[in-house]
């Protein structure tokens, strides 16, 4: 390998081995969680529908901004879909061709990672603080039917540990 080779921003993606078949699993589980688990129905209440909601505390709660919040942590949650992505897929590891003033240089490992299992520890305590929303909300009433549990818990659950597991294969491989 000549000098200027060993000196060029450029990384072949052959020094880093491929993500084991479940950490790909999981990060596809945890962008599946956070796009198509999360952002349709999040998608219909910013659209103003009270579904498996209060109506009379849902319109209340969307004139005080609920609408544009929801589209924001949609956009979020489809920002989560892509890292989750990133952790096994090459543009991960070495930003791809399109991308202007990076193209063919390393992807900062410890960023991605760190990013990554932030985002994790998030999405986990949320699902434990939603949970206990739920519980209280049960006795009082809250926006949305407590019975959204069934379909929100899992799917934070899902999202969250699929998220580190990724990340955590990420950090060993690279």
């Amino acid at each position: 390998m000549s000098e200027s080779a060993v000196r060029s921003p450029r990384i072949e993606m052959g020094e880093v081995p491929p993500p084991p078949r479940w950490a790909v699993r999981a990060a596809y589980a945890s962008a599946l969680s956070a796009t198509v688990g999360f952002i349709p129905l999040h998608a219909v209440w910013a659209l103003g529908i009270p579904l498996w909601a209060d109506e009379n505390r849902f319109r209340e709660w969307y004139a005080g901004g609920g609408g544009p919040y929801l589209f924001v942590l949609s956009g979020l949650a489809l920002l989560a879909g892509i890292l989750a992505l990133s952790l096994v897929r090459p543009w991960g590891v070495v930003f791809p061709s399109w991308t202007p003033f990076l193209a063919g240089r390393r992807v900062p490992r410890r960023t991605l990672a760190a990013t990554a299992f932030t985002v994790s520890a998030f999405l986990l305590l949320y699902t434990v603080w939603a949970a206990a929303q739920t519980i209280k909300d049960f006795n009082d009433e809250g926006i949305f039917s407590p019975w959204i549990v069934v379909y929100g818990i899992p799917q934070f659950l899902v999202w969250g540990i699929g998220l580190s597991l990724a990340a955590g294969s990420y950090r060993r491989r690279t």
